[in-house]
């Protein structure tokens, strides 16, 4: 089995959101590549010039530098670059591993998932309430407030107010993406859906959905708000960990 595993961030973070994890990964013998998505900080690309292609061209280069499959593991919206990635690189992609993430059936949006849940779930909108948006809409940000209420809702305050300081700028053109994935090539790849049960961004009920439009994937189950990686990163680990070792 292979010990090389991608971790891709989700919107407004980058790959410090992995901090507390990649040693724990390390600890049990994973090679550990945490990557930045364009246009999330760390570089000059334009809001303008992100797409779900750059990503995934992005994230291609780091898994073909590993030299053979690797687990892919995306969170949250980094789900949906982790698929379309499967879909592109299939050869190289040995396992999918969902961190509440955006899991979409070829095709869909998390919109799509939010709309069908909104009318009976009103808290399904999650973040959407507290973004604060750019005045051209190209890129968006959380306020600290709702950072700390949706996204770190069961870490240490300390913890909570370091993560809500890191988040930057998400440019738009790389969170209202959809998938376009075929069976014989995203389809071949196993996945794990590990739900965080408290989370209040993809609250448990859109995991839920997604796991059912998106159906074949072993779900596990950690408690834990939107981002255990940072609340529960022992755990996580295990878990993947675990989820790799089996069919």
């Amino acid at each position: 089995m292979t010990r090389d595993i991608l971790l891709i961030h989700g919107a407004w973070a980058g790959s410090w959101a992995w901090g507390r994890l990649v040693p724990e990964l390390e600890a049990l013998g994973w090679r550990v590549t945490a990557i930045d998505l364009p246009g999330n900080g760390t570089d000059d690309t334009a809001p303008a010039d992100v797409s779900l292609d750059l990503y995934v061209a992005h994230a291609g280069r780091a898994l073909a530098a590993t030299g053979g499959a690797a687990v892919v593991v995306g969170h949250s919206g980094g789900g949906i670059v982790a698929s379309q990635l499967a879909e592109a690189m299939p050869e190289r992609v040995a396992r999918l591993v969902y961190v509440a993430g955006i899991m979409l059936p070829s095709g869909g949006t998390f919109l799509d998932v939010i709309r069908t849940l909104l009318p009976s779930i009103p808290a399904a909108d999650g973040i959407a309430p507290h973004l604060i948006w750019s005045e051209d809409r190209l890129t968006s940000r959380v306020s600290e407030a709702g950072a700390r209420a949706v996204f770190f809702n069961d870490c240490t305050r300390k913890d909570a107010a370091w993560a809500a300081a890191r988040l930057t700028p998400q440019p738009e053109r790389g969170r209202a993406v959809s998938p376009i994935l075929t069976g014989a090539r995203f389809g071949s790849i196993p996945r794990v859906y590990i739900e965080a049960s408290q989370d209040r961004s993809v609250i448990p009920e859109a995991q839920a959905l997604m796991q059912k439009l998106t159906p074949g994937a072993r779900r596990v189950v950690i408690d834990a708000g939107h981002v255990p990686q940072l609340s529960r990163p022992p755990e996580l680990a295990a878990l993947i960990d675990e989820a790799c070792a089996t069919g």
